[in-house]
């Protein structure tokens, strides 16, 4: 991102960034942040949850102060049953007011408050009030719709769903300007809503990029511990240890799973799994048994290919896979990263696999190694399907941005960001990610040409516009014009 100073926006240069969720797990608004302090020269407050540690890149800036509210207390879940309108009405309150004192109090008075939507209620009704007390404008990013989500649990019928959509409405129409994520997004909020948006599409900062060789082989060797050792047992990837003599990684840190270091040369292992990394949020939007019922079609039909019955013993399969045999289609290693509260259930499901080609990590990572595994990959799944059919996946974003082609599902806007043989593949069906599966890796690692062209236009294609480019271009003059109009 530019570095360069500029001008102050505003009498008193400073702007508010709010997010009623996780600041770690927010990317979008910590760019926003590093964007307001670095290009627009502006003290940034940044009020909300903790939880995740945020990019080093936001800690490290001076201008950026993050200030982190306290959250509504477990309940337990059979009181939250019983009682669902009551907890639903006394946490909106309680996150109301504790933001509400944060905003008005605890802050230092701003220019602008920049608040990410969704969640709508109390959000948008809290920072409304705090931009009128205190002088201030008030911009919201769309990142989808609140009501959409709740609708998701609750059904679209629901009365609680009709009185957030009404809120999320009332008060988004109340603020002095709006981003979006998406063109569609942009036409409902202008036809339906009456609320004029300008577009800014999630671009990757620049520390997404192809991970270079010394950097990935550094990535794997911290990474160690979490690969070669699941908690389910043994599987593929684990198999170069059955007889307690064999490790699949020098303590020296000369090899890894996927990399292989002499004298000071490192390079790819001829006989490695292939990597496919997903990023999940572990909620409804994202049906993760779609993912699971594709491993296991990939692992049946890649044996019924090679002519193998179900006599065949897993031992004898994986034995052969480390002593360096090559077989037409590879060891697949599905590495899953986030955190989100269907993470336990799915856990439990991928135990109960049997499977003897494709292997499941679950894990979480920093804010710095996360764009190291993208760009180490093989390829990117994204099960995102949007709750309105409006908004794009930031995890594809930030994929393309590591040069790492992805399969996607299918939904009405995708296709302003995947397209289809150019960058990535698009699936509607685990039978459909299963066969584009065993497509792209055929041949793998040196003969997978369907991979390669994918990866080539990936590279080709690339972000010619980075986040900084793309806010300097939409978000900075909004925000400009929102201020000075305010002022005056």
């Amino acid at each position: 991102m530019s570095g360069r100073k500029e001008e102050n926006i505003g009498r008193t240069g400073r702007a508010a960034v709010v997010v009623l969720g996780d600041i770690g797990r927010s990317p979008r608004m910590q760019y926003h942040a590093l964007s307001l302090a670095r290009q627009a020269s502006l003290e940034v407050d940044i009020v909300a949850y903790g939880g995740s540690t945020p990019h080093s890149a936001v800690l490290e800036n001076p201008s950026i102060h993050i200030h982190t509210m306290k959250q509504w207390p477990t309940i337990p879940r059979i009181v939250s049953k019983i009682f669902y309108p009551l907890v639903l009405l006394f946490k909106a309150l309680f996150q109301f007011f504790t933001l509400f004192w944060f905003l008005c109090v605890k802050i230092p008075s701003p220019d602008v408050f920049i608040v990410q939507n969704p969640p709508s209620v109390p959000t948008l009704v809290a920072v409304k009030w705090a931009s009128w007390l205190r002088n201030s404008a008030f911009i919201v990013d769309w990142h989808n719709f609140g009501y959409t989500l709740l609708g998701l649990s609750l059904g679209r019928s629901s009365r609680f769903v009709a009185l957030y959509h009404w809120f999320e409405k009332y008060y988004g129409k109340a603020a002095n300007g709006s981003l979006c994520v998406t063109r569609a997004m942009q036409h409902e909020l202008a036809q339906n809503w009456g609320i004029k948006a300008t577009v800014l599409y999630d671009q990757p900062p620049e520390f997404f990029r192809p991970t270079p060789m010394e950097e990935k082989h550094k990535l794997f060797c911290r990474l160690h511990k979490d690969l070669c050792h699941p908690r389910g047992g043994q599987d593929c990837v684990t198999a170069g240890n059955l007889d307690g003599t064999m490790e699949l990684w020098n303590q020296d840190t000369d090899e890894t799973l996927f990399t292989a270091k002499m004298d000071t040369d490192i390079f790819l292992k001829s006989n490695r799994p292939a990597l496919v990394v997903s990023s999940t949020s572990w909620t409804p939007d994202e049906d993760f048994g779609m993912l699971l019922e594709a491993a296991v079609m990939y692992d049946r039909r890649v044996a019924a290919i090679l002519n193998e019955d179900d006599s065949t013993k897993e031992e004898v399969l994986w034995k052969e896979t480390n002593s360096g045999k090559q077989f037409l289609y590879p060891r697949l290693l599905f590495i899953i990263t986030g955190k989100g509260p269907n993470k336990e259930k799915y856990e439990e499901k991928i135990r109960r696999l049997k499977l003897n080609r494709v292997a499941f990590r679950t894990m979480w990572l920093s804010a710095e190694d996360y764009p190291l595994l993208l760009g180490s990959a093989d390829l990117g799944i994204c099960l995102h399907t949007s709750s309105s059919g409006l908004d794009l996946p930031m995890k594809v974003v930030d994929m393309f941005g590591c040069g790492l082609p992805v399969c996607a599902v299918s939904y009405s806007c995708i296709e302003e960001l995947v397209k289809v043989e150019k960058n990535g593949l698009l699936f509607s069906s685990s039978s459909e990610l299963a066969n584009e599966l065993l497509m792209l890796f055929k041949g793998f690692p040196d003969n997978c040409d369907a991979l390669k062209l994918l990866r080539n236009g990936v590279v080709e294609a690339g972000f010619s516009a980075r986040w900084d480019t793309e806010w300097e271009r939409h978000a900075k003059p909004l925000i400009s014009k929102v201020i000075s109009e305010h002022c005056h």
